[in-house]
């Protein structure tokens, strides 16, 4: 075992001496999911608690108090072009543990390929085929509380990705999380540590003789196999649920903080060492009943040709309804384009709690 692990990681250790570290690699993890975090943009990691915690904070699995729960959103961007769908279920193992799984898929289909529409020299529309970009994950969460430190809960994921572009390129990725949250008194504070070893894609790519003419005929590049790796990404987050009106009404605010460690990139607060992105949130309900929420996202330090500085940020709303064993999310949010300007994604998802304990 130990001669193999050995090999293991002398292999690793080769490959990553020629992989690429890429500032935006498997964007579409960063998209998030659920109506709800984001009508809060983004600002989630420590309140979550349904079976997106998977995908936000594994330790948020723990504040389930269901022995199943099924999580189900969909969303299309840039009018319907790209679709993004997310799946979830967590079960509960006992009082200190829970395990969750979880699917995204990103994809854009029906994309027109034109490599071979010309025959000798003239326009061939029927040579005309079509062909789909899609990008999965498939997370494994764990999630236990941590009995020497009260009020503290743990979580890990397991992340295997899966990227496919047509018949032209493939890629399989494989990485890890972590996710810690701690509650004091009425405040929750976590941390979550995504891609905490690097995760790596594999990518492969194949092109007929005749395809790879073209590509170079046309002044295009011909890509070749290589690793492309993501950096690792900190989160912390706060938040506290403040009661009113005999508890009838509850606000809770949450802040977010994502941090970087790759360079400098276009962030209210960034420097050669890190940068970071914040995020605020807050959602008001009334009787756990009817649920507001809004969020700030994306900040943004913007210079004219003048010189002249200005900010911009990504607003978002949204609206929930919890039905007894069903929770229904909307929320209206910039997905993806990060323009901040209409129209913005209609984004639904569903819950279903099963066997819901007294």
């Amino acid at each position: 075992m130990k001669k193999l692990f050995l090999a293991f990681v002398l292999v690793m250790s080769a490959a990553v001496t020629q992989a690429q570290l890429y500032k935006y690699s498997n964007e579409f993890l960063s998209l998030g999911v659920g109506a709800r975090s984001h009508g809060m943009g983004g600002a989630v990691i420590s309140s979550v608690n349904d079976a997106t915690s998977g995908y936000w904070n594994p330790a948020g699995l723990l504040d389930i108090k269901d022995n199943i729960q099924l999580a189900l959103m969909h969303n299309e961007q840039f009018a319907g072009i790209a679709k993004h769908d997310y799946g979830a279920a967590s079960f509960r193992l006992n009082e200190e543990s829970v395990i969750g799984l979880s699917i995204i898929r990103y994809g854009i289909d029906d994309i027109p390929n034109t490599l071979n529409l010309f025959q000798n020299g003239q326009i061939d529309y029927s040579r005309i085929t079509n062909f789909s970009a899609v990008d999965y994950a498939f997370i494994g969460s764990y999630s236990r509380k941590l009995k020497k430190i009260e009020g503290l809960k743990v979580g890990g994921n397991v992340k295997i990705v899966r990227r496919v572009v047509g018949e032209f390129a493939n890629a399989w990725g494989f990485g890890f999380d972590l996710g810690s949250k701690y509650t004091f008194k009425k405040w929750d504070v976590a941390a979550v540590l995504r891609d905490v070893t690097t995760t790596f894609n594999a990518w492969q790519y194949t092109f007929s003789e005749q395809d790879k003419q073209v590509l170079v005929s046309t002044g295009n590049a011909l890509p070749s196999n290589n690793l492309e790796l993501t950096a690792p990404r900190l989160i912390l987050g706060g938040s506290r649920k403040f009661l009113f009106f005999k508890e009838k009404l509850s606000v809770r605010p949450e802040l977010n903080a994502d941090l970087t460690f790759d360079g400098k990139r276009n962030t209210v607060i960034k420097s050669d060492f890190a940068s970071i992105d914040p995020r605020l949130g807050v959602e008001a309900g009334y009787k756990d009943l009817v649920y507001l929420r809004g969020g700030i996202s994306n900040v943004q330090e913007i210079k004219d040709i003048n010189g002249k500085t200005s900010y911009t940020m990504l607003p978002s709303i949204g609206v929930g309804i919890q039905l007894k064993s069903l929770s229904i999310d909307y929320a209206l949010a910039d997905v993806g384009s990060g323009s901040g300007t209409l129209p913005f994604s209609n984004i639904v998802s569903l819950r279903l709690n099963i066997n819901r304990k007294n």
